[in-house]
């Protein structure tokens, strides 16, 4: 185990491209740490430099305390677990995992004893006689994990190791890596594009966007005080509505109906009450929307809206609806919220709801729940 420390990671490419910039990140020792944001936003990148399989161009990095930013990747003593697995198809599952023991001259006793531990460990132990193209996706990526566990390292790299399973199969997975990592103790650093299965494996998790580190925290931590607008659209699914208002007299205005304020949103945003008169960024997550014709809306306060359309599952219904405000966008190019209509909005509602499509209903806001940002910065007030 092991504490990795990323001091200002930078990397440049030739044509002056800025993949990485001033990355500054400390893993705690046995931490499993997510590396999220959308595609192209360094998160690749900044886990091949730790490996070794990209330079950096600028900056330190050290992995238990030693400098590692020079060495090649077989001296860092990490084992990396990749999308495509990357497993030899001409051996054994055993074979697979003996693989790297074998290379460095550990006895056939000792090969043997661990694989099958590590096997025990895996549910793999029916398998080891199989090659990778008689498995399963998920045994696949538990093989590819039991590859890297022999070794021991002091920290685990995986890139995206989830994306070839399917959803079902995906959640499966994460539930087991997370558990293992816990059973192991061993720092590790998971890379994905998916903020659900961020929130839901790591410890802690580093949000990017265009190389530039937004906010590192507890997942709970970065779904309620998102430090930006771009977070606060990212992390959450679907993802939080973002739209501008005008603060007017303890009230925020939109464009024909405002919303009455309770003392705790100007305690939850400290920054809020200096905005009196001029327009500010406003957020509501899906879920903290009701139908007002419900118990569970009947007390808040509520604006005008059009169902659009209805997605139904089962436990609850995703409704789009829209209303009179001026849309925000995130920042995030892999947004799929639909930014067509400039007051599209997405709600949670009750499987109860009696809401129809092309019906008009007032949509209920909880304005305790609101988030506000600065709509030049977009940084949260």
């Amino acid at each position: 185990m092991a504490v990795v420390v990323l001091d200002k990671i930078c990397k440049t490419y030739g044509n002056n491209y800025h993949a990485i910039k001033e990355l500054s990140l400390t893993v705690r020792d046995g931490e499993f740490l997510i590396l999220v944001g959308p595609s192209g936003c360094g998160k690749s990148t900044a886990l091949r430099m730790i490996a070794g399989l990209e330079e950096i161009t600028s900056g330190t990095l050290s992995i238990g305390g030693q400098d590692v930013a020079d060495l090649p990747p077989k001296d860092r003593d990490i084992a990396m677990v990749f999308q495509n697995y990357a497993l030899y198809p001409h051996m054994t599952v055993f074979d697979n995992i003996a693989f790297s023991m074998k290379l460095a001259g550990r006895s056939k006793a000792e090969r043997t004893k661990r694989v099958h531990e590590i096997a025990k460990t895996l549910q793999l132990e029916t398998l080891l006689a199989n090659k990778p193209a008689q498995l399963s996706g998920g045994q696949r990526q538990r093989v590819a994990m039991g590859r890297a566990m022999v070794r021991e390292p002091a920290a685990f790299l995986m890139d995206e190791p989830l994306s070839n399973l399917d959803a079902k199969l995906r959640v499966q997975m994460r539930a087991e890596i997370a558990s293992l990592q816990r059973q192991l103790g061993v720092t590790t650093i998971y890379v994905t594009h998916d903020q659900t299965e961020a929130l839901t494996m790591g410890d802690r998790v580093a949000v990017l966007k265009g190389g530039v580190l937004q906010q590192v925290d507890t997942p709970r931590a970065l779904y309620n005080r998102p430090v930006n607008a771009f977070v606060a659209g990212f992390i959450g699914s679907p993802s939080m509505n973002l739209f501008e208002g005008r603060l007017q007299g303890g009230n925020l205005q939109l464009q024909t109906f405002s919303i009455p304020l309770p003392a705790s949103a100007f305690e939850r945003a400290p920054g809020l009450a200096a905005f009196e008169g001029r327009t500010v960024v406003f957020g509501i997550r899906p879920e903290d929307l009701y139908d007002s014709r419900l118990p569970s809306g009947a007390a808040l306060p509520s604006i005008p809206a059009l169902v659009k359309s209805i997605e139904e599952l089962g436990s609850e219904l995703i409704m789009h609806l829209n209303i009179d405000a001026i849309r925000v966008d995130s920042g995030d190019p892999d947004a799929v919220e639909d930014l067509s209509g400039a007051a599209n909005v997405v709600a949670k509602f009750e499987a109860a709801s009696a809401a129809r499509m092309g019906q008009r209903i007032d949509l209920a806001v909880d304005a305790t729940k609101l988030h506000f940002f600065n709509p030049q910065t977009h940084r949260a007030l």
